[in-house]
C-alpha cells in the first residue's frame, strides 16, 4: 500500500474536527453539516415528546429513591438527546446494550418502567425479558456489555439477519480493557455494531482530562480501523442524524462505527454521590444553559413545528405517566427470599443447601 493510499484510508476513519451540530445552544439553527441529512420533522416532534416524558420519568425515579422505593438511581438528566436519539435510530428488531444510566432510553423504547427499574429496586434480575425486548440487561460493570454487543452483532450476521446492535457506554468505560477488546473484535469481524459513547465529562468524580490524553474519545476507534464521529450530544437533531447514518452504514455491511456524543450529567453520579465535592456550581449552570430539551423546544418553535398547545399536551402525558409509575412503585413487590439460592448452580452445592436451611430456620423461628 502506498503512503498516499494509506493516508486516504486513515482520513476515512477520522471524526469531524469539531462535533457535528445542527442547533446552537440558544436553539437557533446553524449551517447544516455536510454528509448528514436532517431528520424528518415528524421524527423530531416524536423525539421532543419522548424527551419530555423521559425527563419526567427521570425526575420521578429520583424522587422514588428519596422515598425508599429504589435502592439507587443514576440520573441521566441532561443526556436525554443521546438517550432518545439512540432508540429512534434503531428498528424494533435491532438490539440495544445499555448501561445502568440508560433507563430513559429503555422507557423510550416502550418498555414497562417498573420492569426497567426492577434492578435498581433491588431485584435479583434485570426485570424484563431481553429476548422479547431485544434489550440486554442494564450493565453495571463498566464496558463489559461492549464485548457482549459485538458477539450479538456477529451472531445476527451469521444467522443472515440484517439487525444492528448499538452499545451505549460512558466516557469512563472507554478506559476499560473490555472496550478496547470489543473495538478490535468488532473491526476484525466487520460486525454490524455501533459504539455510542455518551461523554458526560466525568467517570463518577474523575474528570475527562484525568482519563485520557486523546483529543476526543472518537479518536479511539482509529487505531482499530473503525470509522468514528463526534457530535454535540445536547443537540437532538445532530445526534439523531449521526446515529441514523452510523446504523445505516452498519446495516448495509459497512462494519462497526464509533460515535462520541459530548454531553453532560447535570445531576450527581447517583443519589449516593455528592457532586459538589468535585465540580463547581458555575460549570453545572453553564451546561444547564445548553439543556437539550429546552434547546430542541426552542428550535421547533422557531420553525413553527411546535406551539403552546403541543407543549402542554406533551407535559400532560408525561405527568400521567409519572403518576402511574408512582402508583405501581408504591405497591410492595411480592418477593420470595429463597430466590437467593435459585439459578446459582444447576445442582445446589452443599454450602448453598446449608445457607438455605439457615434462612429457613431463621424465618420460621418464633419471635422473642
Amino acid at each position: 500500500m502506498s503512503v498516499r493510499t494509506s493516508r486516504q484510508a486513515v482520513d476515512g476513519l477520522l471524526p469531524s474536527p469539531e462535533p457535528v451540530r445542527f442547533i446552537a445552544e440558544d436553539g437557533t439553527a446553524v449551517p447544516a453539516p455536510a454528509g448528514y441529512p436532517a431528520p424528518a420533522d415528524e421524527q423530531l416532534l416524536e423525539a421532543y415528546r419522548r424527551m419530555v416524558l423521559g425527563r419526567r420519568f427521570d425526575r420521578q425515579a429520583t424522587a422514588l429513591t428519596k422515598q425508599g422505593r429504589l435502592a439507587v438511581y443514576p440520573s441521566s438528566r441532561g443526556q436525554e438527546a443521546c438517550q432518545i436519539a439512540g432508540v429512534l435510530a434503531l428498528r424494533e428488531d435491532d438490539w440495544l446494550f445499555p448501561t445502568y444510566r440508560d433507563c430513559v432510553a429503555l422507557v423510550s423504547r416502550g418498555m414497562d418502567p417498573v420492569e426497567v427499574l426492577t434492578l435498581l429496586r433491588g431485584g435479583w434480575h434485570c426485570g424484563y425479558d431481553p429476548a422479547a425486548t431485544r434489550v440486554a440487561p442494564q450493565c453495571t460493570p463498566l464496558a463489559t456489555q461492549t464485548v457482549h454487543a459485538v458477539g450479538m452483532a456477529e451472531a445476527l450476521r451469521r444467522k443472515g439477519e440484517d439487525g444492528v446492535v448499538m452499545a451505549f457506554i460512558g466516557d469512563g468505560g472507554t478506559s476499560e480493557g473490555d472496550f478496547h477488546e470489543a473495538l478490535n473484535y468488532a473491526a476484525v469481524l466487520h460486525a454490524p455494531v455501533v459504539f455510542f459513547v455518551q461523554n458526560n465529562k466525568y467517570a463518577i468524580s474523575v474528570p475527562l482530562a484525568r482519563q485520557t490524553a486523546a483529543p476526543a474519545l472518537a479518536y479511539k476507534g482509529i487505531g482499530y480501523g473503525i470509522p468514528s464521529e463526534q457530535v454535540d450530544g445536547n443537540d437532538l437533531v445532530a445526534v439523531l442524524s449521526v446515529l441514523t447514518e452510523a446504523v445505516r452504514r452498519a446495516r448495509s455491511g459497512g462494519g462497526p462505527f464509533l460515535v462520541e456524543a459530548h454531553t453532560y450529567r447535570m445531576d450527581a453520579h447517583t443519589n449516593a454521590d455528592d457532586a459538589t465535592r468535585y465540580r463547581e456550581t458555575e460549570e453545572v449552570e453553564r451546561w444547564e444553559s445548553a439543556d437539550p430539551l429546552a434547546r430542541l423546544e426552542t428550535y421547533l418553535r422557531g420553525r413553527g413545528l411546535l406551539d403552546d398547545e403541543a407543549v402542554a399536551a406533551a407535559h400532560s402525558a408525561a405527568e400521567e405517566y409519572a403518576a402511574r409509575l408512582r402508583d405501581e412503585m408504591n405497591a410492595d413487590p411480592e418477593t420470595d427470599p429463597f430466590e437467593l439460592f435459585d439459578h446459582v448452580f444447576a445442582e445446589p452445592t452443599p454450602q448453598l443447601r446449608e445457607q438455605r436451611a439457615l434462612l429457613a430456620a431463621e424465618l420460621t423461628a418464633p419471635e422473642d
